[in-house]
Order: structure tokens, then C-alpha cells, then sequence
């Protein structure tokens, strides 16, 4: 199975890249996300460490259960060859309400086919105010186009 855009990477096709995980990542869709990820593809999500697709599925099912109306904005910050750096921010509520960013690095490496094999994420977690909130769009569906990203938005 491949999955393009493929490595050594540009400046275009790991835009690209990182824009198609944001959009997967904003579906909630435990089962399209792990198919961007090889079978035995690690990670460590903040203090978890994780292997293989169905970790990497129970991991986001439950994810996803916990922190409501979930909206992300990621950007490249560098890559080289077959490796992405990315930053990221994204927005949601926990079940009593209080609307929460969080904010991260990934580093990710990938394979020859283009799915990832390492996916390493350091993330910080803000409270925030329903005033503060800066992700709006329709939450069953990918950023749109015209909406800022995260250097736009000053974040």
C-alpha cells in the first residue's frame, strides 16, 4: 500500500503531507487515521507509548470519546528526506465543558511507501475560555480552505 506524496520530500509535497494528516486527523476516524501508519508504526503521544495500528485505534477511539468537538490546525516546521516536523494546535472541550488548547510538536519518519513508521508528539495543554476559541468550522469535516492557520492566527 503507498501513500503519496512519497519520500525524499519538498517543501510542497510535505505541505502536503501534513495538510492531508490534519484533514484525516479531523475526520475522528480511528480507522482512516491508522491507515496513514505502517503495521508496526511507534509512537509516543505525550506519556504513551504506542505500537502497530490497532494500539494506535483503541488510542484515538478513546481520544476522540474524551475530548469533545475536537478541531486541529497542524504546519510544517521542517523536513529532510523521509522526516517531517510539524507543529500543531487544536481545540476541544472536556465532557463538563471547559474548552481546553492543546499545543505540540511531532516528529515523524516514514517509509518508503509513505506511511509513517515513527510518530513522536509532545503536547501542553491551556484552559481557555468559549471566547478565547479560534478553530470554527463545521466539526464533521476538514479546515476549509480560506480558514487561518496557525501562524495566521498567532498561535
Amino acid at each position: 500500500m503507498s501513500r503519496p506524496p512519497l519520500p525524499p520530500f519538498t517543501n510542497e509535497s510535505a505541505a502536503v503531507k501534513v495538510r492531508l494528516a490534519e484533514d484525516a486527523w479531523n475526520s475522528r476516524d480511528p480507522e482512516r487515521v491508522s491507515l496513514a501508519y505502517t503495521e508496526g508504526s511507534r509512537w509516543r503521544n505525550r506519556n504513551v507509548f504506542l505500537t502497530g495500528r490497532p494500539e494506535i485505534v483503541r488510542f484515538l477511539t478513546q481520544k476522540w470519546s474524551d475530548e469533545n468537538d475536537y478541531r486541529l490546525i497542524k504546519e510544517l516546521w521542517a523536513h529532510t528526506g523521509n522526516r517531517i516536523a510539524v507543529r500543531f494546535a487544536y481545540e476541544w472541550h472536556t465532557p463538563q465543558g471547559q474548552w481546553m488548547r492543546s499545543y505540540g510538536n511531532e516528529n515523524w519518519a516514514f517509509d518508503a511507501e509513505g506511511l509513517m513508521s515513527e510518530r513522536h508528539a509532545s503536547i501542553n495543554d491551556l484552559a481557555i475560555s468559549e471566547d478565547e476559541r479560534k478553530f470554527f468550522w463545521d466539526r464533521s469535516g476538514p479546515r476549509p480552505e480560506d480558514h487561518p492557520g496557525l501562524s495566521d492566527l498567532g498561535l
